[in-house]
């Protein structure tokens, strides 16, 4: 077994050494022939209680805590003592209860974090340089982070704080913070939105989650250009700040740790805000996401996936273009960011409505440069429509398919992940942009 510990047990990857007649390697443990001939103990399940900031996924891997597994007692004896070595426990003990292996652990008072620098390139931003900072218990029982992110159109900062248990066992406290402007250089305007949210979220378990936010949001469109189309004139803003509500729901079917590959899996999510509250400009907005893998073999399978959203004025109000879609790039592979949808004067106007879909036969070679590699050949479908004015019937805002095929590739150079796909639309209208190529990366420091 050859497990990626997390960061902050990484400096335990490489202990070697011997503990009760035991071989320690890699965070796993290997029997030396001819050190017992008593019979082990077999658990159908391994449950660890007592961890807070470290995932218990990690925990059961990091030493070789498994199910389905016999273990002698010195197994679980040097279990104990190979999981204390990390410097992050103050006692562990292993103790059956049945069919059960218990791992019972007390966290010392540590902050375990990472502060790192990236630079990187998304077909949606270009190259982008960041920094980025969290820790957990940065204060009591409460994870924070930090994110920046910057280059010559975008300016990004997003902080969180996360406190876990603050009602019972299974309901937690969350804070986020962020601000962003962004003048793309295929825009005729500048957006720019600082946003507040606190929100409640319940895991009834751990494939479902539950959250209900309530924030307050400031943004705006400004500088607009004089050869701009006369909608996004009329739409121009220096600021709406108003409370929005947000309810949210996602559940998962894989097990942490699980990468899809092995059975039929599945994930959705659904996101309804209610922008703007209490003022002419209120919006409803909502959002569903769904993913689908279907196994076709050990190293075959089929993603299907499906992105959506609708949003409008509560009050007939109309939308802007910073509320409407602009699906593209890697979104909808084979047309550039804000390639689709209603436009006039050349700029991308949004749609009100969109919807992707997409089908992909996914390849996992094995054993290819020493780092997993995923080839694939792909299929989407989609489009963005619908505007509350379209200047007196002069701008077209029907709805009108597009789709592209094209091959992707995912891998990893030096422990960074990498994306690249080839794309090539099908099926296009008049005025779309294209993006043929599409890359992902990430290197930091």
């Amino acid at each position: 077994m050859n497990m990626q510990l997390p960061h902050f047990l990484a400096p335990f990857r490489y202990v070697v050494g011997t503990v009760s007649g035991l071989t320690l390697v890699m965070g796993t443990l290997s029997l030396v022939p001819g050190a017992s001939a008593q019979s082990g103990r077999v658990f159908e399940t391994v449950e660890v209680r007592g961890a807070e900031f470290i995932p218990e996924q990690d925990i059961k891997m990091t030493c070789g805590a498994v199910p389905d597994v016999s273990y002698l007692d010195l197994e679980l004896r040097a279990i104990e003592e190979c999981l204390m070595s990390t410097g992050v426990f103050e006692s562990v003990t292993l103790t059956p209860e049945g069919d059960t292996l218990v791992i019972a652990v007390k966290e010392l008072n540590t902050r375990p974090g990472r502060a790192e620098a990236s630079l990187s390139y998304a077909s949606q931003d270009g190259v982008i340089g960041g920094l980025f900072f969290e820790r957990y218990n940065l204060f009591p029982d409460t994870y924070g982070s930090v994110r920046l992110e910057y280059n010559a159109e975008v300016t990004r900062a997003k902080a969180r704080l996360y406190h876990v248990d603050v009602i019972g066992d299974s309901v937690d406290l969350g804070v986020k913070a962020g601000f962003e402007e962004v003048s793309f250089d295929d825009t005729s305007y500048t957006h720019d939105t600082k946003q507040l949210e606190t929100y409640l979220a319940w895991t009834p378990s751990g494939k479902t989650r539950l959250e209900a936010g309530l924030g307050y949001r400031d943004y705006g469109l400004s500088d607009v250009e004089p050869n701009a189309s006369a909608l996004l004139k009329a739409e121009a803003t220096p600021s709406i700040a108003a409370p929005f509500l947000r309810l949210g729901l996602k559940h998962d079917s894989l097990d942490e740790g699980d990468s899809g590959w092995g059975a039929w899996e599945y994930s959705f999510g659904l996101d309804q805000y209610y922008w703007n509250l209490g003022t002419d400009d209120s919006l409803t907005d909502f959002r569903i996401e769904t993913r689908s893998y279907l196994p076709l073999g050990s190293n075959l399978r089929m993603l299907i996936s499906m992105d959506a959203g609708t949003v409008s004025g509560r009050d007939g109000n109309p939308t802007r273009v910073i509320d409407r879609f602009t699906p593209g790039a890697d979104e909808f592979r084979g047309f550039a960011p804000r390639g689709i949808g209603p436009r006039d004067q050349g700029d991308a106007l949004g749609g009100q409505n969109y919807l992707v879909s997409s089908i992909e036969l996914q390849h996992r070679f094995e054993d290819v440069a020493k780092s997993p590699f995923v080839a694939g050949v792909f299929w989407q479908t989609g489009a963005a429509w619908g505007l509350d004015d379209t200047q007196g019937g002069t701008i077209d805002d029907d709805f009108y398919q597009r789709s592209s095929i094209g091959l992707s590739l995912s891998f990893e150079v030096a422990n960074a992940p990498v994306s690249v796909y080839v794309a090539s639309p099908i099926e296009k209208e008049a005025g779309d942009k294209e993006q043929l190529f599409g890359l992902s990366l990430s290197a930091k420091f």
